[in-house]
């Protein structure tokens, strides 16, 4: 399947690719223009953002640095260089999920490809490697939730930051970038709703709860002696906008506080307990998926499995002929 020049430009011994590449560095030559292109068409015309974007072009830098090796230019790509490309990327022990996604990245960019006339493959060549295992994803039970949000300091004002971010999180579903991300504008205490721009910048109004609705009012009056350098709802110590990194960072403190273990905590795991426990308690699944921001609601079905897990490990543990 493969050809004789494609197997001679396995990426053993190239290059490891940057975490992100420019097209100043990273890039080999020849190919910088077309993933440069390629970039601004993701962010510009498809409106993806920067860690999606950053992503699509790590994955791409691998087939760069091959295809280089290969002395392949971008429109030279055809259907058996691309499978012998994935043959490669196989044989180096990457996972299902990485090939998967790395696929994902190739038929995107062949799609551009073949938009702008060049090349002679398209998203079709790129043969779709054998779905993933399902894994149900992590989430935490209400009562470690409960201990989650006791755990911050409430005499501190940084404590009832904590205490509002985690209520909102967890009552929201919101991605921890756009938690870092939301502006103080765009919460509506009264209505109970709050604004955000989600991937593919569509924005979406989500509902929250009372108790998330105190805890925001209660920081919103601690915040101004932060010295707040901009709109941005949650600030550190200096008046900063908090990071992604850095709500994964407390998050991680406060589960230690909590009695839970800090591997099995992250913000990601709190948009599946929303999800979840929404789930739990009777709420429509596609009420779920707009709340979310999914795309396709294949994607919200997995909690579906999450919710039905439960009730069989229910079952079996209470039902006396189980």
């Amino acid at each position: 399947m493969a050809f004789p020049e494609c197997q001679a430009a396995r990426l053993d011994g190239m290059p490891r690719p940057v975490q992100n590449p420019a097209p100043e560095r990273g890039w080999p030559l020849g190919w910088s223009t077309s993933l440069r292109e390629f970039e601004v068409f993701l962010a510009v015309e498809r409106g993806l953002s920067r860690h999606t974007v950053s992503g699509y072009l790590s994955d791409l830098q691998h087939l760069a640095f091959w295809a280089t090796g290969a002395g392949l230019p971008p429109s030279d790509l055809d259907r058996d260089r691309v499978t012998a490309f994935l043959v490669t990327q196989q044989g180096t022990g990457k996972a299902a999920r990485s090939i998967a996604r790395l696929s994902s990245a190739l038929r995107q960019f062949l799609g551009f490809m073949r938009m702008e006339g060049e090349g002679a493959a398209g998203p079709e060549s790129v043969v779709r490697p054998p779905r993933p295992p399902r894994i149900l994803p992590r989430t935490l039970t209400e009562t470690q939730v409960e201990a989650l949000l006791g755990a911050p300091d409430l005499h501190t004002a940084l404590g009832v930051r904590d205490r509002a971010w985690i209520e909102l999180l967890y009552a929201s579903g919101l991605r921890v970038s756009e938690l870092a991300g939301l502006s103080a504008l765009t919460v509506f205490l009264d209505e109970g709703f709050l604004k955000v721009m989600g991937k593919g910048r569509k924005e979406r109004l989500i509902p929250f709860g009372q108790s998330a609705e105190h805890w925001v009012r209660q920081w919103l009056a601690l915040r101004p002696s932060l010295k707040p350098q901009d709109d941005t709802l949650f600030v550190g110590r200096r008046g900063e906008a908090l990071t992604r990194q850095q709500f994964w960072r407390l998050l991680k403190a406060y589960a230690v506080r909590a009695d839970i273990r800090p591997e099995a905590v992250s913000p990601h795991v709190l948009r599946h307990a929303f999800a979840t426990h929404l789930l739990d308690h009777g709420a429509d699944l596609r009420a779920v998926q707009s709340m979310l921001g999914h795309a396709d609601i294949s994607t919200t079905q997995i909690y579906t499995h999450v919710h039905q897990a439960r009730l069989r490990a229910l079952y079996d543990r209470m039902h006396p002929r189980s």
